[in-house]
């Protein structure tokens, strides 16, 4: 198949926005420009793909602020040179103070079932998890990288103190919440200078999150797990009424998984297991949909988008009933990813109408992440997901250190007795989806990005555009997408009129969205041995490729030609 042959058959059209990059000895894709060349750098400098992924991330903490921090959560799928993967969950948990009744819930049904009365889940010092970001980082730099902490953090420092220009993204992000963040001083003075939101093309200081960030680079992450810096937030959350406390940093442990492996046409999918949601229902999806001739239907048609959605609520509704932190609850992962269950499952999708699906199994989340996707010249490959939850995570600065701490609170069932209530030390359930694709063995693909609940649904669709519909790597990150957890079927804008009454013809409850989740960075790797990198055109996304080399062996000036004296 030829890489636009499904444009023959698409019924939905659209024209990339972006280019992608390409490398032989490297590759770097991040959503912002500057925590690409901070990844390209370590590369250059000789450092290997973990090197760059964790520069990348810390600088995307200066120059992302919105979506990432040091006082967050995420999950690294690393495959390293010798082929072996493995999964670094930094994911935050519940504090040891946090109950199944912490909150008071405002609705037992949706869209607002897990609103709380005075926003404290999603709003100042209650809606705060104990983060795993910094040592999730530095614990997979220490293990599996090959330059010192200092060296890696070194572009974030000097991009916080000196500052950056800020991107139309960044403003539009301040503007869009800009009510909460006028509600604490300390980051209105950031981000509401002069009582606006920042400007695209201000240039953006962060003097006290550049000493933070010095004070980390001189005595490693046990300054904030327990040390002088983790003192400093913790009597500021006391004094805040907030749960978070320094024994909750001091017992925070990050744990190391084994991947889920699914399989899809002859490629092997590997993605991160519970509390992550994505590798599991990714392949039950794609368990499903193997069954179909997904191709011939023709990408963005009104079949390829039912069975889409179909796909999606079963999958949600699974989740919904099953997933969670796997120490609290017994995950069925077996069953989940298990071809026959998927069979079942199938045999009830109709193609002429849509349904409401139920769990078949027995025992929300925010769109305001990043994601960085990195690959060196000797085999190492990094897709990292990380994130504060919402936008500016709990929307304030803990006093003189410029941290903005997540929200991640807002991810548990407030309602007590549910696979994902509350519980001290419980995990967070993420979508993060943070996925390669092997052929034969070998790495063929490594993507990811932010949009929440959103997020896994996307990487399945973008896996789906490259083995299915054979598109380039530029045109699987930005192809239009849909998204649905059971109630209305979200499809892009990008979708024609014609499409969505065809689906709303079978029942689906069609709303037309700018974008459904947030910007994917991909890697794709040839069969030369060389790289493609592509951002999509939904956040500030950049690859960035190194080719070329050192010089051939033996080279010099010779003979000497030159004058003598």
């Amino acid at each position: 198949m030829t890489t636009n042959d499904w444009r023959a058959r698409a019924g939905t059209s659209f024209q990339c926005e972006k280019r992608p990059a390409n490398g032989t000895r490297g590759m770097v894709v991040t959503n912002h420009p500057l925590a690409s060349a901070a990844g390209a750098d370590m590369l250059a400098a000789g450092g290997n793909a973990i090197d760059a992924a964790v520069a990348a991330l810390f600088t995307l903490t200066v120059v992302e602020p919105m979506m990432v921090g040091i006082v967050g959560g995420g999950m690294a799928h690393l495959r390293l040179a010798d082929g072996r993967h493995t999964v670094i969950d930094g994911m935050g948990t519940a504090p040891g103070a946090a109950r199944p009744d912490t909150y008071r819930p405002v609705s037992d049904k949706m869209p607002d079932y897990m609103e709380t009365e005075g926003r404290e889940n999603v709003l100042g010092p209650k809606s705060v998890a104990v983060p795993g970001t910094l040592k999730g980082w530095c614990e997979t730099l220490a293990r599996f990288g090959t330059v010192s902490l200092a060296d890696a953090m070194e572009p974030a420092i000097r991009h916080a103190s000196r500052g950056f220009k800020v991107t139309p993204y960044l403003a539009d992000c301040a503007s869009e919440v800009a009510r909460d963040l006028a509600l604490d001083r300390h980051i209105a003075a950031l981000y509401l200078p002069g009582g606006a939101p920042i400007q695209a093309g201000a240039r953006l200081v962060q003097g006290d999150y550049a000493e933070t960030l010095r004070l980390i680079a001189r005595e490693g992450p046990d300054v904030l797990y327990g040390g002088s810096l983790g003192r400093v937030v913790a009597d500021h959350f006391k004094a805040t009424g907030g749960l978070l406390s320094l024994d909750d940093l001091t017992s925070y442990k990050t744990i190391e998984r084994e991947p889920i492996r699914g399989s899809y046409r002859g490629y092997e999918i590997v993605g991160p297991p519970p509390p992550a949601s994505s590798g599991v229902h990714v392949a039950q999806m794609l368990n499903i949909l193997e069954d179909y001739d997904v191709a011939a239907m023709g990408y963005g048609s009104a079949d390829s988008l039912h069975l889409l959605g179909e796909v999606l609520k079963i999958a949600f509704a699974d989740r919904s009933a099953a997933t969670a932190d796997p120490a609290f609850v017994a995950v069925p992962v077996a069953k989940l990813i298990d071809k026959a269950y998927a069979a079942e499952r199938r045999a009830r999708i109709e193609m002429g109408r849509a349904q409401s699906w139920s769990a078949g199994v027995a025992p929300a989340e925010s769109a305001n992440t990043t994601h960085v996707t990195v690959a060196d010249g000797a085999g190492n490959i990094v897709a990292s997901t990380q994130t504060i939850n919402n936008l500016f995570g709990a929307r304030f600065v803990v006093p003189g250190t410029g941290i903005v701490p997540n929200n991640y609170m807002h991810l548990f069932d407030p309602h007590p007795g549910h696979a994902l209530s509350i519980a001290p030390g419980k995990r967070i359930t993420t979508s993060m989806a943070p996925m390669m694709a092997l052929k034969d063995g070998k790495p063929a693909y490594a993507l990811g990005l932010p949009g929440g609940l959103r997020i896994f649904g996307s990487a399945m669709q973008a896996l789906v555009n490259l083995i299915d519909h054979g598109m380039s790597l530029q045109e699987a990150v930005e192809a239009p997408r849909v998204w649905t957890q059971g109630q209305a079927l979200e499809v892009e804008t990008g979708v024609p009129e014609e499409i969505r009454a065809a689906l709303r013809a079978r029942g689906h409850d069609v709303a037309a969205l700018p974008h459904i989740g947030g910007g994917m960075n991909a890697i794709k790797f040839e069969a030369d041995g060389s790289m493609t990198g592509a951002a999509c055109w939904r956040a500030d996304g950049t690859p960035i490729g190194l080719g070329g080399g050192l010089a051939r062996a033996n080279t010099r000036f010779w003979p000497d030609t030159s004058p003598r004296r």
